[in-house]
């Protein structure tokens, strides 16, 4: 297809998706998913391991037919035009899955020669030479890092100038220096029109996404941006120090209006729907132990939102 016919397929969402429904068996792994990410976008899905994420991913992008719904991934129907999204699509899996008896260079070259692509040893040159990987050009893969593993994966899945990146818990694994480049090296893919859509557990990968989601046993529980998720789910938050703060926890569990306790650190996280309760016992708290605790206000984190959600879930067992 020429450039401007591919101009034609022009959206401001590269994925657009409703009602998304799969099983497995009796088992409904992905339950009614509608989502948009718009092109040039980063948008992190979270959830429990096996709440539907890889599944609704591969979905989305025509990489698995859905039971039922409707959508277009980069314009191109998900169900009937499958073939040309895997063509513009490139899919980065938690597993590094390349040959480790081969270097990087013939690891690329190889890739390059299944995707037919013509001038391979420029294009392999430039691959390299774009994502830093010159140095260790010739350096077997299976004598590589994992941060090294995982830039090679990435430039890997890049070769074909996909306009999509699905990237299946990419850093899992992978040291904070290496996560922190990567993530560097995603945003500048993004300022360039390309779309990114990550599954992450970590925390501070999914405040540098422009848009989150987050899944429970395949259903949406909430999307946006992080600041939304927060906003969504209306918590309050307090700070409490002091001593003894692992039996503290255990007792504010058990007092009105506490939703939530979570141990960060020195401190402890008290979280809860109704601000006035959630303030009326930590005041009570506070007289009955005296001087020895500090209680403040914060405001509500992005994974305060998240072990809420996970342990809402969980209580009404949707999460595996």
């Amino acid at each position: 297809m020429n450039e401007a016919a591919e101009n034609q397929r022009g959206s401001e969402y590269a994925i657009d998706v409703h009602g998304l429904n799969k099983h497995f068996g009796q088992k409904h792994v992905v339950k009614d998913m509608s989502l948009q990410v718009r092109r040039g976008e980063i948008f992190g899905f979270l959830g429990p391991n096996g709440s539907g994420k890889t599944t609704s991913i591969r979905m989305m992008c025509g990489l698995l037919t859905p039971d039922s719904g409707s959508g277009t991934c980069l314009g191109y129907d998900i169900v009937r035009e499958s073939g040309e999204i895997k063509r513009r699509v490139g899919y980065m899996t938690q597993r590094f899955s390349y040959w480790e008896d081969l270097s990087i260079r013939e690891n690329l070259d190889f890739v390059a020669h299944v995707y037919q692509m013509p001038n391979r040893k420029a294009v392999v040159a430039r691959s390299i030479e774009s994502l830093g990987l010159a140095d260790r050009a010739d350096q077997l893969a299976g004598s590589l890092s994992g941060g090294w593993k995982q830039r090679l994966a990435l430039a890997a899945c890049m070769l074909h100038e996909p306009k999509l990146l699905l990237l299946d818990e990419p850093t899992a694994g992978v040291d904070p220096n290496a996560r922190r480049e990567f993530w560097e090296e995603l945003h500048r893919l993004a300022a360039l029109g390309i779309s990114v859509l990550v599954s992450t557990h970590y925390m501070d990968e999914a405040e540098r996404c422009h848009k989150l989601a987050y899944i429970a046993s395949g259903t949406l529980l909430a999307q946006g941006t992080a600041a939304e998720v927060v906003q969504s789910q209306h918590l309050s938050t307090w700070s409490v120090e002091g001593a003894g703060l692992s039996d503290l926890a255990e007792r504010l569990k058990t007092m009105p209006g506490i939703d939530q306790t979570v141990v960060f650190g020195a401190a402890l996280h008290v979280s809860g729907s109704d601000r006035d309760t959630v303030a009326a016992t930590l005041e009570k708290v506070a007289h009955e132990d005296g001087a020895s605790l500090r209680i403040a206000p914060i405001p509500t984190g992005l994974e305060d939102v998240f072990i809420y959600m996970m342990k809402r879930a969980s209580a009404r067992g949707e999460t595996s």
